[in-house]
């Protein structure tokens, strides 16, 4: 395993929608890997393939914060939410590739995500609470969307000016 420069936007790679998983093989499952470590390294709970400059569906997510918390890691190839809850959550949003930077995202509290798992076997799953606001989080960034898309343009020209200003430091460095 090991860890992977996270993009930061603006960088046209994030914009992009992702290709499917045509097979889960030991490459995939590599990805997978070196993405926890990164997630888990940078830290956060959720972490999509094209964040690490790989244009494929595959997002990772572990959503059990504290110091006594298991970690319960998840692999998720070609997500694809089947069903959401009328009831929404609202929640304070971040994102590793556009850091220290939040704001509040509305979402719906519950969905279901129809998925293969890290063996290639199909799965579906409910997700709510964080888990929920995760899950779409992330497969937004397969799809090409951040969590700024659903702000005002003001907000997002100003975040968008935060970051280039962010890049250009970390290229003098």
């Amino acid at each position: 395993m090991s860890l992977r420069d996270i993009l930061i936007h603006p960088d046209p790679r994030l914009k992009k929608i992702c290709a499917p998983v045509a097979e889960v093989t030991a490459e995939t499952r590599r990805l997978a890997d070196d993405m926890l470590e990164t997630m888990y390294d940078a830290p956060g709970i959720g972490l999509a393939a094209p964040q690490v400059g790989v244009l494929d569906r595959l997002l990772v997510m572990d959503c059990e914060k504290g110091e006594d918390a298991t970690p319960d890691p998840r692999v998720l190839i070609n997500p694809e939410i089947t069903w959401t809850s009328e009831a929404l959550n609202t929640y304070e949003e971040g994102c590793l590739s556009i850091p220290e930077q939040y704001a509040e995202v509305t979402r719906p509290a519950e969905v279901r995500v129809r998925y293969l798992d890290i063996d290639g076997k199909p799965r579906e799953e409910e997700f709510a609470g964080l888990w929920a606001t995760c899950v779409q989080h992330e497969i937004d960034h397969l799809n090409g969307r951040l969590f700024i898309d659903y702000l005002s343009a003001l907000k997002r020209q100003m975040i968008t000016r935060k970051m280039q200003k962010v890049k250009r430091e970390r290229a003098k460095a």
